[in-house]
């Protein structure tokens, strides 16, 4: 009997033993005592897991019982450490530098490195380990830490130094600027479906915001033939083992070694020629199976990246089956600087705990990514025991700092201090940039317009004051729901019309929203829009071009948009409209040309002012519908948002003029159907636009000429495009009360050609070609030619422009701030 109780007490404390949790942990050091950053560490045979920090430290949870725990990294031999766990355990290593062996070399006829043998198999092979992947789940942790390296004391007359030291940096105005964690489940179903679950989020000094880390976005597969770095470089970059790497790799084989029974090859990646989208650095191939065991990548300013003066990309894998091998750590390490500020930084990811072909549902994937809103509220004991990257020193004081001052600066007085410095009324602010006083206790913001930015000229009204006032209040942070309203005064001093206006925007449910507007304006003729004002004012006063038509508008709408659900958005809105004509009633100008004069305001007759149509009223209706044929969405603790298709979305309107419904004149009823989708990815090649539209009055028994169908035409050398812009339409001549047909396409070849040409290579201009169509039943065939190149929002176009098969005009164009 006493036996018998020692044996169950015995198993007790057993079962105990072997279900608590313990922690490994220890530093992981080179044989110069000097820590391995970011080393993998693994249980061996398994997929649990975890890395070392910045500073070679590590923490590893794992249950009672023996363990061979595995140390790794890339340019150190691995090492193999027994731990048997009954207790919370230090297990330290130390890791040799990995000697690769040159052995039974054999360079062909034609001198070629014995790289190129097995890099050919490896290409061979990509197709077969691109599709071998399995449906999986895993857990991706992710630690992401952006630093200023350096920065000047001041920056445009700002302080940096004390906006530096605000923000918890040092004196020499360094330190974490932004430092975040996650941890994430990731689903995955063959093809190229991905479900992911945040769980929790952690960002330093923000208790409201949630990590920008993504599982999904830290994904990078080099067995696909190139890579898109959105962002950082126009083109994508050639994997080493893509089906042309050849074209644009040399290669060096460093040496062989044994890790864990396998032969490891190191390859040393050598661009052909420096500007080409290749990878530096070295590609470790895993003899026989000729897969991926390990890569140490460099991109550089030498392949024209934008922003980053380098980004590093060390990935390691580790087999979770016979067949199957999955990343265990990716690191991406980096330094950009812009202008005098120099920042540098890494993001993490931890891959573990595969579980391979677990059950899925496909529905399930319709849903690329779920963050809730209990997501960031995670307490400090939490990320404690669930965090498996230690956070150094530096980490931890940056986290308590920035957790400080954000709870300094949530309190209402010190939100009241920084408000009454921004709200004093500066004259500067008031003439030039306007004045925005706020309340960020209350979360209201006001705006009150520069007075230079209120005045124009413009030959109906002569010189002009359109100033306008807005108050924003936030009412629902976590739903990004606001409160917003405006309103506008404007005179005209040479016709001496008084206009004002108003309107109103108010969130009534998380994806519906109402918006009210009254009054009266003096707006284009074309709702499409001409020059902008600035560009009238200046064609007008300094060369005597008054471009731009306009007309008198009293008006009432309400309108209600919302998200209807599986990528479908619609809206519905009323208006009524009391429409007058305008004539000129200044001829003021800087400069008097003897050979050039303002036409009038009808544009269909330019030398007498003919009134363009006479006064009417409009009451109608209007309805539309878009949908992106897009089934993915993610959820946020705002709500569902749709993804963008590899579909084109298409546009459906309605309008319906009422006549008799308080005094309407207007009868007219019009649809129309368009098309479209940008940024069509061709890869090497770049991306590619195109918009069709087609639309027809289906009854146009009493129709004005502002309700007519416009184009976005232009007549000037400089202009601020918009969508559907045409480079040398008129901007009224072409409106139609019939039907019409318009297209409009675009290729960004992305630096293809200039990047091959040196004097033009470190501009990273991208060269356009396009078309535009319009087809109307009185102006049949007009056609626009036009090639280009693109830098930093300012693209130059040369042109031609076709009526059927004849050339009617051509030249220079330039569009800004697109």
């Amino acid at each position: 009997m006493k036996n018998s109780y020692l044996s169950i007490i015995f198993f007790f404390f057993s079962t105990i033993s072997f279900a608590q949790t313990f922690v490994i942990n220890g530093s992981v050091k080179d044989e110069e005592n000097q820590a391995v950053p970011f080393a993998t560490v693994f249980i061996k045979g398994t997929s649990i897991g975890t890395s070392a920090n910045g500073n070679g430290q590590y923490t590893l949870k794992v249950k009672g019982g023996k363990y061979e725990i595995n140390f790794s990294a890339v340019g150190f031999k691995s090492l193999i450490k027994l731990a048997d766990v009954n207790s919370n355990t230090t297990l330290d290593a130390i890791l040799p530098i990995e000697s690769y062996i040159l052995k039974d070399v054999v360079v062909t006829n034609k001198g070629e490195d014995p790289a190129y043998a097995i890099i050919r198999k490896a290409i061979r092979e990509r197709r077969a380990h691109l599709k071998e992947t399995p449906a999986y789940n895993c857990q991706v942790y992710i630690k992401g830490v952006t630093k200023l390296l350096k920065a000047p004391e001041k920056f445009l007359g700002t302080d940096i130094k004390k906006a530096a030291q605000e923000s918890g940096l040092d004196s020499n105005r360094t330190g974490i600027i932004y430092q975040s964690e996650s941890q994430s489940v990731l689903s995955f179903m063959p093809p190229d479906n991905y479900h992911e679950e945040m769980i929790s989020s952690k960002v330093a000094g923000s208790k409201q915001s949630f990590s920008f880390n993504r599982a999904t976005d830290l994904i990078v597969n080099f067995y696909d033939n190139y890579q898109d770095w959105e962002g950082i470089s126009n083109r994508p970059f050639v994997s080493p083992i893509a089906d042309n790497a050849l074209f644009y790799y040399d290669y060096k084989l460093i040496g062989s070694t044994v890790e864990n029974g396998e032969l490891i090859n190191k390859i040393q990646l050598l661009p052909k020629r420096n500007y080409d989208p290749a990878y530096r650095g070295y590609i470790y191939i895993i003899e026989d199976s000729w897969r991926i065991y390990a890569t140490d990548f460099l991109m550089s300013k030498e392949s024209n990246i934008a922003i980053l003066d380098s980004l590093k990309i060390n990935q390691q894998f580790i087999p979770v089956s016979r067949q199957v091998w999955m990343p265990s750590i990716l690191k991406f390490e980096f330094k950009g600087g812009f202008l005098m500020f120099k920042f540098g930084g890494y993001a993490v990811g931890v891959y573990s705990n595969y579980e391979l072909n677990p059950p899925q549902s496909e529905t399930n994937f319709k849903e690329v990514l779920k963050i809730t809103k209990e997501v960031n509220k995670k307490d400090a004991t939490f990320w404690k025991n669930a965090r498996p990257i230690p956070l150094t020193q530096e980490e931890v004081a940056n986290y308590q700092l920035k957790d400080s001052i954000a709870h300094r600066r949530e309190s209402k007085p010190y939100l009241d201090s920084l408000d009454h410095v921004n709200n004093k009324l500066k004259p500067f602010k008031l003439i030039f940039g306007g004045y925005n006083p706020r309340d960020r206790y209350k979360k209201e913001y006001y705006h009150f317009d520069g007075m230079l930015n209120a005045m124009s000229y413009n030959t109906v009204e002569g010189f002009v004051v359109n100033y306008g006032v807005s108050y924003n209040k936030i009412v629902d942070t976590i739903n990004n729901r606001n409160l917003f309203w405006s309103g506008k005064l404007r005179y005209g001093f040479a016709n001496k019309l008084f206009s004002a206006n108003t309107k109103l925007v108010l969130p009534i449910l998380k994806k519906q929203t109402v918006s009210f507007s009254l009054g009266s304006d003096v707006v284009d003729i074309n709702d499409k829009g001409s020059l902008s004002v600035f560009g009238n004012t200046i064609n007008s006063l300094f060369y005597e071009r008054n471009f731009s038509k306009f007309y008198q508008k009293k008006f009432g709408e309400a309108t209600i948009s919302s998200a209807i659900g599986g990528g479908l958005n619609g809206s519905f809105g009323l208006s009524f409209q009391s429409n007058k004509w305008l004539q000129n009633s200044s001829n003021y100008t800087f400069k008097d040309y003897d050979n050039r004069a303002f036409t009038s305001n009808n544009p269909f007759s330019p030398n007498v002012e003919i009134p363009l149509f006479a006064i009417y009223q409009n009451f109608n209706l209007r309805m539309g519908l878009s949908y992106n044929f897009s089934n993915k969405y993610v959820t946020y603790p705002t709500g569902k948002y749709y993804l963008p298709s590899k579909w084109p979305v298409l546009n459906l309107r309605y309008e319906k003029a009422i006549p008799g419904l308080f005094g309407s004149d207007a009868n007219y009823d019009f649809m129309s159907l368009g098309i479209r989708k940008s940024d069509v990815k061709l890869g090497f090649y770049g991306n590619f636009s195109f918009n069709v539209e087609a639309g027809k009055f289906l009854s146009s028994k009493n129709i004005s000429y502002p309700d007519f169908k416009h184009f976005r035409g232009n007549q000037a050398l400089s202009f601020t495009p918009s969508q559907n812009q045409f480079l040398f339409l008129s901007y009224y001549l072409q409106s139609t009360s019939n039907e019409y047909l318009e297209l409009h396409a675009e290729h960004n070849f992305s630096g293809f050609f200039t990047n091959k040409i040196p004097l033009l290579r470190k501009l990273k201009l991208q060269e356009l070609v396009g078309a535009n169509y319009l087809s109307t039943p009185t102006y049949k065939n007009f056609k626009e030619l036009y090639f280009g190149l693109s830098y930093t929002g300012i693209k130059v176009y040369y042109g031609f422009a076709f009526e059927g098969n004849k050339q009617v005009n051509s030249g220079f164009k330039i569009a800004y701030g697109f």
